[in-house]
């Protein structure tokens, strides 16, 4: 009789477990199951597949806050660095005319007004140009050099405004400088001024209030 019980054990044992969905009677094959029927037998309740699930889904979570978290602080100092260099949100950038080892940042309307200041001024209002020498000492009375600031700082933007459209003579100034409000439309005579305000040394501070259209003063 033992014999026989053994023997009925043993092929019990060697039978496969069976999942009950159902109808239907489906057998687990592979390591899980066989890990399942162990940690049953031994009496423990088995992992199911969702709690593992979830399980690996919190540690991802947890590991991609960290990551988060640690790069934070490295994404604010750039964005501050990018805040405090004017350099890196400049348009268009002009070398210190009276210091090579410097460079002044522009903003657009500055570009523009430098564009236009190579284009037509220079030869008149710089010492050199990107081709040679200025016509500025053949010029009676000399004109200021573009960025004179103890000279043209003074002077508000609606009169210097007038002393481009309507040329030299119509202010007091050389007739040889024509008017060019001509040629130039008032939002281009105004980006040469922003362009002659921020070369300017000393630098130009703007006024409180608007000064004269039609007189230095």
């Amino acid at each position: 009789m033992r014999g026989l019980t053994e023997q009925f054990l043993g092929a019990r044992a060697s039978r496969p477990l069976f999942l009950l969905r159902g109808d239907a009677r489906r057998p687990l094959l592979g390591a899980r199951a066989t890990a399942d029927a162990e940690t049953t037998r031994a009496g423990e309740t088995p992992a199911l597949p969702g709690t593992r699930r979830s399980h690996i889904y919190r540690v991802l979570g947890s590991l991609l806050l960290a990551a988060i978290l640690i790069g934070l602080p490295a994404c604010r100092q750039k964005s501050v660095a990018a805040k405090t260099d004017p350099l890196a949100q400049a348009f268009d950038t002009e070398p210190d005319w009276n210091d090579a080892t410097k460079v002044i940042p522009l903003n657009y309307q500055q570009a523009q007004g430098k564009r236009l200041f190579y284009a037509n001024c220079v030869w008149c209002h710089a010492d050199a140009t990107p081709a040679g020498p200025s016509n500025r000492s053949n010029v009676t009375p000399t004109p200021s050099l573009m960025n004179d600031g103890a000279t043209l700082n003074g002077l508000s933007d609606e009169y210097m405004e007038n002393m481009i459209a309507l040329g030299g003579a119509a202010v007091g100034k050389s007739a040889m400088m024509p008017p060019w409000g001509r040629t130039m439309s008032q939002e281009e005579i105004r980006a040469v001024i922003a362009f002659t305000r921020a070369i300017a040394q000393p630098p130009y501070q703007a006024p409180a209030r608007l000064g004269p259209k039609y007189s230095a003063q």
